[in-house]
């Protein structure tokens, strides 16, 4: 009797606990202005069972590999950060040019995160035909491994991160962007507060939206030469010294072509530990440290270290935001039949450079 007693008693705090998160992160997005063409309802009448598809078959996937659910959030990021959320990131190269996949920032993403999408792409298109674009499968296949990361199978109730609405209506790209043009625009894991609050801001971004962003590396690796500049030839007096001490049992020279968790404390579960992590000084990169470091954005890390519903609300807020980075709606773009080229001349795509190239030989 006092063991069911207490079970009750843990399924009702937990499930207190993330209906707190859903108000939470409800509340947040009702605030957030959705771009032209963009619609929280927009597949509701063409593909009505749209999102449980892509839950339901994401729940295997975490099941079997949860790793997988940081790999998807990456690349979304990508995908958005680059030339708006429009797939492109997922294009394959053409005969005359490398797509943004072979630019270095991108060679780490997860080969089986492309497959991922893929996949789900097939199954949307046999539930519904061809109505939904990549890119917003994508988005979709974000939101849910933020929310199904630390999933509680036994309660069915998920103690992973918040659940939101995402504005669909997004169309795919018919190019991809430029190798320069992508190391452009994704900060490098060495860049500081500073570069990157600059760097953002150009996008729209405020400090509270930059920081929220960070917090998705509460999940997920990262290879060891992302951070050994901090560790060789000489310390980063700003990594706590145990800690500097694990990552050089995993990585002992600087070349060397291990993985770490990018959230010590928890990473397999979307939470605030992340903030956790940089007050004691354990953030893996310089760009995660240095928020606290710098006075701009240390009082917004610590106020997501002790308030998990904070964090939980700006990163819905800033999510919603950057899902609607230059987005393509109506007749722009296409919805692409597979999300690896484009539906036209399967066997030549353009980069903005082709494109360039192009228009100068009309003007010879």
């Amino acid at each position: 009797m006092a063991g069911a007693a207490n079970s009750f008693t843990s399924l009702l705090l937990i499930s207190s606990l993330f209906l707190a998160s859903w108000f939470c992160a409800a509340e947040a997005q009702s605030t957030i202005p959705v771009v032209n063409g963009l619609s929280w309802t927009f597949y509701k009448s063409n593909c009505p069972k749209l999102e449980s598809i892509v839950r339901k078959q994401l729940q295997k996937v975490f099941k079997k590999d949860i790793e997988q659910a940081a790999g998807l959030l990456r690349l979304h990021f990508h995908d958005c950060f680059v030339q708006g959320c429009d797939g492109s990131v997922l294009l394959d190269g053409s005969a005359s040019g490398p797509s943004e996949q072979d630019a270095p920032p991108n060679l780490t993403l997860r080969a089986k995160a492309f497959e991922i999408i893929e996949d789900l792409r097939d199954r949307v298109e046999k539930a519904c035909g061809r109505v939904v674009s990549c890119s917003d499968i994508l988005a979709l296949a974000a939101r849910d491994s933020v929310y199904l990361v630390g999933e509680l199978e036994s309660l069915s109730v998920t103690s992973g991160g918040p659940d939101y609405d995402v504005p669909l209506g997004r169309r795919d790209g018919l190019q991809f962007a430029t190798q320069d043009e992508t190391l452009n625009n994704l900060p490098p894991p060495f860049a500081n507060a500073d570069t990157i609050l600059s760097n953002l801001s150009t996008k729209g971004f405020d400090a509270t939206d930059v920081v929220a962003l960070s917090g998705g590396h509460t999940i997920g690796i990262s290879h060891c030469s992302s951070f050994t500049d901090r560790l060789y030839p000489t310390q980063d007096t700003s990594m706590d010294k145990t800690f500097a001490n694990d990552l050089k049992k995993v990585c002992p020279t600087s070349d060397f072509n291990s993985t770490t968790v990018l959230d010590i404390r928890s990473p397999n579960k979307f939470d605030n530990k992340y903030y956790v992590d940089l007050m004691n000084r354990q953030g893996l990169f310089t760009s995660d440290q240095d928020l606290y470091t710098n006075k701009k954005t240390r009082g917004i890390v610590t106020s997501f270290a002790v308030n998990q519903s904070l964090f939980f609300d700006k990163f819905v807020v800033a999510m919603i935001k950057m899902s609607q980075l230059k987005v393509l709606t109506g007749n722009q773009g296409e919805v692409r039949a597979s999300c690896s080229a484009r539906n036209s001349g399967f066997s030549y795509l353009e980069s903005a450079v082709e494109k360039g190239l192009d228009a100068l030989s009309e003007l010879v």
